[in-house]
């Protein structure tokens, strides 16, 4: 992960909680709801976390982890359900990226 990452969400399998940064509480409610029921969705599926985070391009980017001796995590299945939704979820992510490039880093461009 980057070094000062801006978190968008997370969810944990093992907290069975989720978190959306305060600073993306002016997101439509649709938007938010979205975000948090892929991420459970996620974790439900493969366990461990999932974490949404812009890089410092504003690249959004899926990271996913495990508790070193989770062995109920699917690492393969983790894998494969980022790219799922990667592909799913292109104009999500895309919407997402422009909404951090204008609201929280205010760029105009």
């Amino acid at each position: 992960m980057d070094q000062n990452p801006m978190v968008l969400c997370s969810a944990s399998g093992y907290t069975k909680k989720y978190y959306l940064d305060p600073k993306f509480q002016g997101l439509p409610e649709r938007v938010r709801q979205e975000l948090q029921i892929m991420c459970v969705l996620f974790t439900e599926e493969v366990g461990g976390i999932i974490l949404l985070y812009f890089d410092e391009k504003g690249k959004l980017v899926i990271a996913t982890e495990a508790e070193e001796n989770d062995a109920a995590y699917d690492e393969i299945g983790s894998h494969l359900l980022v790219k799922r939704l990667q592909k799913e979820k292109a104009e999500l992510f895309e919407q997402m990226e422009q909404y951090y490039s204008l609201f929280i880093l205010g760029e105009t461009e």
